[in-house]
């Protein structure tokens, strides 16, 4: 008797890491470093293979880039194998500009729709707001996890790195956009570059809304998400993951590993999140 309910408890332990793996979401936010910078041996055409490299071995289901230009966007749609992408340029709502683009693996998730708008007192258009230094934007996506059935609602945008009004109406904008966009209630990601460390007020009327996935992350870690090409403070942590919606966060992480020989694939560390429905 006491064999055979040891046996069904190894059996039943085999099986969990099965059954977590069908409900769980892995994310990811990427600030690409936009290539028309002007980076030495960092510019664009130096870590382009790198990037590529990183995305095949994270393989998220969904992921946001922010500062990606049009070829950018091209380059991983092409040539990352299995995904599809959404987003326009923030300067004419086309193809001018950087993109706040969405991907999604293929196999693991169907887009259902999406949109763009505008951080910007006229967010229907393309338009630059309150105090900003750039237009900005906020692309978002109503998807279907194919291996759940679950919908859920990804969000990515980049906040503006000057202007302080602009950013704490823009954030309160998106979370205003995304209960309109969503009164069910569905589960939400919410990723980008804020240009904000955890402490700026900002912050505040998020927190209230979303959790942020380094927080309450089941195993997580401390590492600062921007670089700087290595010349960053080590407490920049700009970069984010907020969710509301899911059961749990199984793990954060900020991806900090060599990619084709390189030290650092982009001035910022994506960083991923694992998510339970």
């Amino acid at each position: 008797m006491i064999r055979r309910f040891i046996l069904t408890l190894m059996a039943s332990a085999l099986l969990m890491p099965q059954l977590c793996f069908g409900q769980e979401l892995k994310v990811m936010s990427y600030n690409i470093r936009l290539g028309s910078g002007e980076d030495g041996t960092n510019s664009w055409m130096y870590r382009y293979p790198a990037t590529l490299e990183m995305i095949k071995d994270q393989s998220p289901d969904v992921f946001g880039v922010q500062e990606a230009l049009d070829y950018q966007v091209r380059f991983i749609k092409e040539f990352a194998d299995g995904y599809n992408c959404v987003g326009v340029g923030r300067q004419d709502g086309k193809k001018k500009g950087e993109h706040m683009s969405i991907f999604w693996n293929k196999k693991t998730v169907k887009l259902l729709k999406w949109g763009t708008f505008w951080l910007s007192e006229t967010p229907d258009k393309p338009s630059k707001g309150w105090d900003a230094k750039h237009y900005r934007t906020a692309t978002w996506a109503l998807m279907k996890d194919k291996r759940t059935g679950k919908k859920f609602y990804f969000v990515n945008t980049h906040l503006d790195h000057v202007g302080k009004e602009a950013r704490a109406n823009g954030l309160t904008l998106i979370i205003d956009r995304i209960a309109e966009i969503n009164p069910d209630g569905l589960p939400m990601v919410l990723t980008g570059d804020f240009n904000v460390k955890p402490t700026d007020p900002c912050l505040t009327v998020l927190d209230a809304r979303m959790k942020s996935a380094r927080k309450i992350a089941a195993k997580t870690d401390n590492h600062h998400t921007y670089n700087g090409w290595g010349k960053a403070a080590k407490d920049s942590v700009i970069d984010y993951i907020y969710i509301s919606g899911f059961s749990a966060c199984a793990e954060y992480q900020t991806i900090t590993r060599k990619y084709s020989g390189r030290t650092f694939i982009s001035d910022h560390y994506p960083i991923t999140a694992r998510l339970i429905f």
